[in-house]
């Protein structure tokens, strides 16, 4: 399975961004069964979870974001979605997504945001 994750940019304080997680390889058939997360890493930072959603579809949320993303998956389109609103500078990082399934884990590129105050 690859992960390609896009959809970053450079967006002002406020703004809104939407990442997309889109997987492709030996998903046919078996893309539903899998729970995607939402990593990010700033710099000097360790990388944190900031958000996930099941196979079920329930989402879960660091702190740190909730009330301003959402998480959505489109199993027909095999793509995982971050909208991100009311977006800090503290936000900043390099955005990774992973998908997991089991003892199985794959992990894609990173996508940066850059949130300018």
């Amino acid at each position: 399975v690859q992960l390609q994750a896009s959809g970053g940019g450079l967006v002002q304080a406020g703004g809104s961004l939407r990442l997309s997680c889109a997987a492709s390889g030996d998903t046919y058939d078996h893309f539903n069964d899998y729970a995607i997360g939402w990593f990010r890493q700033a710099p000097g930072k360790e990388r944190e979870g900031v958000s996930c959603i099941g196979s079920d579809g329930r989402p879960h949320y660091a702190e740190s974001v909730k009330g301003r993303f959402t998480i959505s998956r489109d199993d027909a389109k095999n793509t995982v979605y971050l909208q991100m609103n009311s977006l800090k500078p503290e936000d900043t990082a390099v955005y990774f997504c992973r998908a997991e399934r089991g003892p199985i884990t794959y992990w894609g590129q990173g996508t940066l945001v850059t949130v300018s105050s």
